[in-house]
């Protein structure tokens, strides 16, 4: 079986219906609307609905808020991954105790759409956010995935550690559960 087409593709305006095929409940992903880490709180965070992310998505995307890259295959959105300047993310920061560095981005949502996992598109979505962020002058990047033997794969929304480790992302700073992991995309900064 050959590789599947694939295309790299920034969130727009003009991918907004795309985004929307990704995140939805037939993939398990329609209640969240990739809005976690911009609420308040994980306890504000559960108690919403899905009209309510949404709403907050479509909010974001009118302030100009396009955080991420979605993954063609075959001409037909297969992944996502939202991406951009850590410090946009309060929560974030606050849970893992991070203090703002302007120049550091972060890897915060990862998605393969159920039909298209296991096909290496993971793989080949981080390789082309990197290059991508390396062509825009991104310095660092971070990621924070979950850590633990018994993930399922929805407990993989942040991206699987392997897949990170593999592209050279080293722990920058370990925990049990959730470390963050980080990349200099130049070199030692």
């Amino acid at each position: 079986m050959s590789a599947p087409a694939l295309e790299l593709r920034a969130f727009s305006p003009e991918t907004w219906a795309d985004f929307r095929r990704i995140h939805c409940e037939a993939n398990d992903t329609g209640w969240c609307s990739c809005v976690a880490w911009w609420v308040e709180t994980w306890d504000e965070f559960k108690g919403r609905s899905a009209a309510e992310n949404l709403a907050q998505r479509e909010a974001l995307c009118r302030a100009g808020e396009y955080d991420g890259y979605l993954l063609y295959a075959e001409g037909e959105p297969a992944a996502w991954c939202q991406v951009g300047p850590r410090d946009r993310l309060v929560k974030l920061r606050r849970q893992y105790g991070l203090e703002p560095e302007p120049e550091t981005w972060a890897i915060s949502c990862f998605q393969v759409v159920p039909a298209r996992r296991r096909q290496g598109l993971a793989r080949s979505l981080l390789e082309r956010v990197l290059a991508e962020l390396r062509r825009e002058g991104v310095q660092r990047v971070e990621a924070f995935p979950k850590r633990g033997a018994e993930l399922d794969v929805l407990d993989l929304w942040r991206g699987p550690e392997a897949l990170y480790r593999d592209f050279g992302f080293e722990v920058w700073r370990d925990a049990p559960a959730a470390p963050v992991l980080r990349l200099d995309l130049f070199g030692a900064a």
